[in-house]
């Protein structure tokens, strides 16, 4: 009898490992770090051309930052084609991002794969970086005690209990004092000695700020169901039970990427989630708390990128039966947000010569906010549908200014081209027998707080 079964048992089972190493990818499940890993190196296994995995640093106990890249020339940036990062998992005990980032990476191999057109282009037009986990030393914490037992706060922090969301350099404080005298509006300084003050985490991801010109971004959490946009941080004191919205100068564009969020996702819209309410399932941080020190904010005011931060869970740990039901509610989403990083206005800026030029500044008139021009010369500028005024300048070169009208669809493409200034020759008075060689006021500088 036993004879009778066991080939064509064996040929069953043989088969079912087969079928389950081709769906493996695609499971819902919770990933450990080890788990993870593999989930993103079959990824990349099963789309080699259109992937990379790379890493930008290690946790505090050693676990690599892994980032998985998806474009049509990956570990390239190609002059024109944006920049756009998803993060996960900065609260390690927050895990519905991480597990969605896994999933959505498994997600773009396959409809890539499939001849889906859409996903296709995304791919071809947009250097789309993933990183599922940026606290993997908390998230290890909070898994230990796993869906039944994690508390609000039990691997939240990295492995030093640090608050990765509290630990970056606060640039607001800074922005609300050149608001007042007319400074600087994009590209703050960081404080002295910043890198002594920041998490090894934090320090990673701010390092692949500056290696990469992101143009747009999402931040991945958990423990509300809002899409919530800058400033996270008042520009009011503090006082007990008010809290003042904090507006960008861009606050209109921040307000459409979060509905384009918020409607895109099945229910984060309705407002009413967690037994709290958001008109159109978005906030601005500071209206809804003040938070210092946070990720979104030091990306707007210390690079060109425009980030949001988007709770998708009551839940901070859900159970692996939920996570099916919370990746359909969440992939249109997380299409869309990517979509938009595809609007506004781009495009070169060149010198007489057709030289491109690095670092010029793009301004627009009536919005008190500029982006600068990456390595290539290539520059990004978020802007909703209108017709704008705007000024591309550089040091040793002349403005040009020129009206561009944006519409609802693509990105206007828009080059700039600088004409040298005319060198003029400067006298410099003396001053008590000698040049006088003092220079402007240094900015504000802040020290640990």
């Amino acid at each position: 009898m036993q004879q009778g079964w066991t080939f064509p048992w064996l040929c069953a089972l043989l088969l079912g490992l087969m079928m389950g190493l081709l769906v493996s990818g695609s499971e819902f499940k919770h990933h450990r770090y080890e788990d993870m890993v593999r989930a993103l190196f079959a990824v990349q296994s099963e789309c080699p051309y259109i992937t990379r995995i790379y890493s930008i640093g290690r946790s505090v106990e050693g676990r690599h930052l892994y980032v998985l890249e998806f474009s049509d020339n990956p570990g390239i940036h190609e002059a024109l084609e944006p920049e756009f990062k998803y993060v996960g998992n900065m609260h390690g005990n927050e895990v519905l991002g991480r597990e969605l980032l896994i999933k959505f990476s498994q997600f773009l191999c396959e409809e890539y794969r499939a001849g889906n057109q859409r996903i296709t282009r995304l791919i071809y037009d947009t250097r789309i970086h993933i990183l599922p986990s940026m606290n993997p030393d908390g998230y290890e914490v909070a898994a230990r005690q796993g869906p039944e037992f994690n508390g609000y706060l039990v691997g939240r922090g990295n492995a030093r209990e640090i608050d990765l969301n509290r630990n970056f350099p606060d640039l607001n404080a800074l922005m609300y004092y050149y608001e007042k005298t007319n400074g600087r509006n994009h590209h703050l300084p960081l404080p002295d000695n910043w890198e002594q003050q920041v998490e090894p985490e934090t320090l990673a991801v701010i390092k692949w700020m500056q290696n990469y010109n992101f143009v747009l971004s999402a931040n991945l959490h958990g423990g509300a169901v809002v899409a919530n946009y800058p400033f996270d941080k008042s520009r009011d004191p503090r006082i007990r039970g008010r809290t003042t919205y904090a507006a960008t100068a861009d606050d209109k564009i921040f307000r459409k990427l979060a509905r384009t969020y918020s409607y895109a996702h099945s229910w984060m819209h309705k407002g009413w989630n967690c037994g709290d309410f958001f008109d159109e399932g978005i906030t601005n941080g500071a209206s809804w708390y003040s938070l210092s020190k946070g990720m979104q904010d030091f990306n707007y005011l210390y690079t060109n990128c425009f980030e949001i931060t988007l709770e998708l869970s009551c839940d901070k740990f859900p159970p692996a039966s939920a996570l099916p039901r919370e990746w359909l509610g969440n992939r249109e989403a997380l299409v869309s947000y990517l979509e938009q990083v595809h609007h506004g206005i781009k495009g070169m800026v060149y010198d007489e010569n057709n030289n491109p030029i690095s670092k010029a500044e793009i301004s627009v008139a009536g919005i008190n906010h500029d982006v600068t021009s990456g390595v290539d010369g290539d520059y990004f500028r978020l802007l909703l549908p209108g017709t704008y005024t705007v000024t591309a300048s550089a040091p040793g070169y002349l403005p040009s200014t020129s009206t561009v009208t944006v519409g609802p669809a693509e990105a206007i493409q828009f080059h700039f081209y600088l004409k040298t200034a005319p060198k003029q020759n400067l006298k410099v008075k003396p001053h008590n027998g000698r040049k006088n060689l003092s220079s402007p006021k240094s900015p504000l500088k802040l020290g640990p707080r």
